[in-house]
């Protein structure tokens, strides 16, 4: 099974996803797991968004909250004078001008500052939960959205490999792939069209190491349902867990062949730290499924 061929950004725009596409992360804060404070500075990121692109990025994804586990929230003014001045540079930057631009944040104030100033989409990791303004605001702006599983907001989380009882599922698969079916359905009742949606399975989000490898394993009942699934698995613990590397910026090689298995088993949407690493792990995976047995 194969995963979807396009996500849908608005009436006249849909961005091709194979043989794969890469979203570049822009964090713009200075706490966030693997990248805090590198691109704090809004000239230093959009830099790193034009090298991203040259590297083979078709997506930018600016954040102006961290994630991680134990993060504390951002208010919207703050978030906003973060993201705002990086995507209003990459718009004016040659290279980067036509990228495609996600905002990831849960607030719809930050993400209505975002489409102003040429954000495309909503990387919503609430999957709307957080703000009953988004979706409205979604449909209303014909714009792509991606909604994320989570099991709690991130200052009650923990890292995957620091869990003192695993996080509850019945099957982390099926439960999973339920919820994120339900969070679409309201999306769409709100009149966001289907084929702006994507999902996110939340790999690191409310989910010991065992159920993440269990999620990934699991991607083609996601992707059977025919949307496009963003695959994050980048520099997360529960990689570390596995090879006992425990700084997330000496993760990409786990990254990356994270990112294969999730291509071999259908995915075609990856957020990355590291672009160049990914695409040339997906460049080798490529050649090799191209090639016939002998």
């Amino acid at each position: 099974m194969i995963g979807a061929a396009g996500w849908r950004l608005d009436s006249d725009r849909t961005l091709a996803l194979e043989p794969w596409c890469l979203m570049g992360i822009l964090n713009v804060t200075p706490d966030s797991f693997s990248d805090g404070g590198v691109h704090f500075d809004p000239a230093h990121a959009v830099n790193s968004g034009v090298e991203m692109t040259r590297q083979g990025a078709r997506v930018m994804d600016i954040g102006g909250e961290s994630t991680r586990p134990g993060a504390a929230a951002v208010g919207i003014e703050e978030q906003i004078r973060r993201v705002v001045p990086v995507i209003e540079g990459l718009r004016k930057h040659p290279e980067t001008s036509q990228v495609v631009v996600t905002i990831d944040t849960t607030r719809a104030a930050v993400a209505e500052a975002a489409f102003e100033a040429g954000a495309d989409a909503v990387n919503d990791v609430s999957a709307g939960t957080d703000d009953p303004a988004m979706f409205p605001l979604v449909a209303a702006g014909d714009r792509g959205l991606i909604l994320m599983h989570r099991l709690c907001r991130p200052e009650q989380d923990s890292f995957s490999d620091h869990y003192e009882k695993d996080p509850v599922y019945g099957d982390v698969v099926s439960d999973v792939r339920r919820w994120l079916a339900g969070r679409v359905a309201v999306a769409m009742q709100a009149g966001i069209h289907q084929d702006s949606i994507a999902v996110d399975p939340g790999l690191g989000f409310g989910k010991s190491v065992d159920q993440n490898h269990r999620l990934l394993a699991g991607l083609p009942a996601l992707i059977s349902d025919g949307r496009p699934v963003l695959v994050g698995a980048s520099r997360k613990s529960f990689l570390g867990a596995v090879t006992g590397i425990s700084e997330p910026q000496d993760r990409d090689p786990e990254s990356m062949v994270a990112a294969v298995e999730a291509w071999r088993r259908g995915a075609r949407f990856f957020r990355v730290h590291n672009v160049e690493v990914h695409r040339r792990g997906l460049l080798v995976a490529a050649a090799v499924a191209s090639t016939p047995d002998s």
